[in-house]
């Protein structure tokens, strides 16, 4: 048996994706490792979401070389990045020995093998995959099985946490003027929910406990099905399955926001009231050249009503700044948005330029410099809002998902994977060295640590 391991990049789409090519390598005989030392051939799932993550691809494929010193024979670039960047990749980047777009997926293992025995395979020419779909959302169910978008796929797990993310959905039909994820992830399209329950019992069977849907835009589920409160009526199906114990919405639009959905999400036994809501800004002149919606006052409206329903609600959000023509009082305005909003956690970026998209074009291009600022004031205010909105939740009782069995560690509803801050139990909770990865243990804050928090058991 051949050996291959995945080496997954970016965001939890990306880890499906993975585990989709995962299960058809081992329905197709090859042995997966986790250590890419190990492997004769090397998958690297690659990120192309900002400059960061593409200097992390990019630095992960550089790294053939060392992996060949250790017995590893090829390596070979999937995901996102390959997908966009097709034969440019594989011209600039000479030490990957292959560049597969998305459609290769269904032929990954005979791409692979040729690559292995020395052959090549020609990378893709980067197209538009939003042509591949009609432009009326209401047109797409007639050729989903065609597309093979939305298809049930063999999927094979890559590791044993008890958290797992779950597609509901591909592509987006928003034209953000910042964001090239549309261009290469194609247009929006839903995952049938007969098909999305089916791999929720599956996961479930395998351990997962908490189910973390996500999309690029998980709002609009449903549209292209006729329904638009589809995931409304979703989410307490998934609820009802056995084993599962939280389900948690990623990727919320606020202009695609409805109180049908803020009920469902806040009302919905096992759904965590948890809110990662894309606000990007809150000028209201910055988020129109952005070709976004909303403002300030708007979005302090939506995170009231949410809270109303669900004062313990985590709410989360990503900003961007220093975006073209953005004016020093559109920069205060998000200021004094971070400073009201009581936000759980937040991500500030620097804006840069994404190949092909409209905000290249436009007037007001700021330095790098004045960027850099922006960054590290904007920053500097999160950490402080962060820290302050920690320390409100002293007192609170909260039902917390252990991952670090050894230090007593996990996350409450109101906090996300990875991304978000943590909950520990405090060293006197020695008991829960007795307890295994995935258990829900019932505690109450009694201090916090920057964004993290510290609970002793209730």
């Amino acid at each position: 048996m051949k050996k291959v391991a995945l080496v997954t990049l970016g965001c939890a789409r990306n880890e499906v994706d993975s585990e989709e090519v995962a299960g058809r390598l081992a329905a197709d005989g090859w042995q997966l490792v986790a250590d890419a030392a190990e492997a004769d051939i090397a998958v690297v799932n690659t990120c192309t979401f900002v400059e960061s993550a593409k200097k992390d691809s990019i630095d992960a494929l550089l790294e053939a070389d060392s992996l060949r010193a250790k017995g590893v024979q090829k390596v070979v670039a999937i995901g996102c990045m390959a997908e966009r960047y097709g034969k440019e990749l594989a011209a600039s980047l000479p030490e990957a020995d292959g560049v597969l777009g998305f459609d290769e997926y269904e032929r990954i293992s005979s791409r692979l093998q040729t690559i292995l025995a020395g052959g090549s395979v020609e990378a893709h020419h980067p197209k538009d995959r939003r042509s591949l779909l009609p432009i009326a959302p209401a047109a797409r169910q007639e050729i989903r099985n065609n597309s093979g978008v939305g298809e049930r796929t063999l999927r094979k797990r890559l590791d044993k946490s008890p958290v797992a993310p779950l597609k509901i959905a591909s592509g987006c039909d928003r034209r953000c003027s910042f964001c090239a994820i549309p261009y290469f992830r194609g247009a929006f399209i839903s995952r049938p929910a007969d098909e999305i329950y089916s791999e929720a019992l599956w996961l479930a069977n395998e351990g997962v406990s908490e189910l973390f849907l996500v999309s690029e835009n998980t709002t609009s589920y449903g549209k292209d099905l006729g329904d638009l409160q589809a995931l409304e009526k979703l989410l307490p199906e998934l609820a009802a399955i056995e084993g599962v114990s939280r389900i948690r919405v990623s990727y919320l639009q606020p202009a695609e926001m409805r109180p049908s959905l803020i009920d469902a999400i806040t009302g919905t036994e096992k759904v965590a009231p948890y809110f990662d809501l894309s606000f990007q800004h809150a000028s209201a002149a910055t988020l129109r050249r952005m070709r976004r919606f909303g403002d300030k006052d708007k979005f302090l409206e939506l995170i009231e009503g949410i809270r109303s329903k669900s004062p313990q609600a985590g709410i989360r959000s990503n900003f961007i700044v220093g975006f073209p023509g953005e004016s020093e009082e559109d920069f205060q305005t998000l200021l004094d948005f971070l400073g009201s909003a009581r936000l759980d956690a937040i991500g500030i970026f620097g804006y840069s330029d994404e190949d092909g998209t409209q905000a290249q074009q436009l007037d007001g291009q700021l330095s790098a410099h004045e960027i850099t600022a922006r960054l590290d004031t904007a920053s500097a205010l999160a950490d402080q809002m962060l820290s302050e909105r920690a320390a409100e939740r002293i007192g609170e009782e909260l039902l917390v998902l252990i991952e670090d069995t050894a230090n007593g560690e996990g996350r409450a509803a109101h906090q996300g994977p990875e991304v978000d801050g943590s909950t520990r139990f405090a060293p006197e909770s020695n008991a829960l060295s007795e307890l295994g990865m995935g258990n829900y243990i019932r505690g109450r804050v009694i201090a916090s640590d920057g964004a993290d928090l510290i609970a002793q058991l209730a």
